[in-house]
């Protein structure tokens, strides 16, 4: 018996060794009105295998360029769409470029620094003090989020300081800040809860 791990490797394997030995079949014909027959053919059981592809616009497209590939680029046919070149397989993709920018503060976000950095441009006093009211506890609340000790209004309007470069100098008596809410304690005994506990009831036999 011969196993699929002593047998060469399937390029596609999501088409099965059937349809590869298909291809191979059809690489090996002499007369290119048989092999051009044989490749319509293989076509058809590709899109049976691989109904999921109907769904892509150029799905035929696909059909034809993944027969290629498994005929390693040999199968020499009138091809309805150009023949894919083995270069363009190994092409590796573009390096997209990451914007590394150093934040000292990471736990506020780079988007809110940018927020902070463009209050500095408001020229009017009220609609920059508003805007840093917001931006204040917001940035408490994203403090409070990454960490669990206290924040003091102080600190915040420290690190609004040190972000926008002194632009902006607020003491934070001029902020109104949100106020942290603890958690009421749970009562160990809920009286009212047993009290509305039904009883259940058990049938006399």
């Amino acid at each position: 018996m011969e196993y699929n791990t002593s047998q060469k490797k399937l390029v596609l394997p999501e088409y099965g060794r059937h349809v590869h030995m298909m291809v191979q079949y059809a690489v090996q014909l002499k007369d290119r009105e048989e092999r051009n027959a044989a490749a319509r053919t293989i076509i058809v059981v590709m899109g049976n295998l691989q109904p999921h592809l109907r769904d892509i616009p150029d799905f035929k497209h696909k059909l034809w360029d993944h027969l290629f590939v498994m005929s390693d680029f040999k199968l020499d046919i009138d091809s309805p769409y150009p023949v894919p070149l083995a270069e363009e397989l190994v092409e590796k993709p573009n390096i997209v470029p990451y914007p590394q920018v150093p934040i000292r503060q990471k736990h506020y976000g780079k988007l809110l620094v940018e927020i902070i950095r463009e209050a500095t441009k408001t020229e009017d006093q009220d609609a920059q003090q508003a805007l840093v009211q917001l931006i204040a506890n917001q940035m408490k609340k994203t403090y409070l989020a990454w960490n669990r000790s206290e924040v003091t209004n102080e600190q915040i309007m420290q690190d609004i300081w040190d972000i926008s470069n002194g632009k902006i100098k607020m003491r934070a008596d001029q902020i109104r800040f949100f106020e942290t809410v603890e958690n009421p304690p749970i009562p160990r005994n809920n009286n009212n809860a047993q009290k509305s506990r039904k009883k259940r009831m058990i049938p006399r036999k």
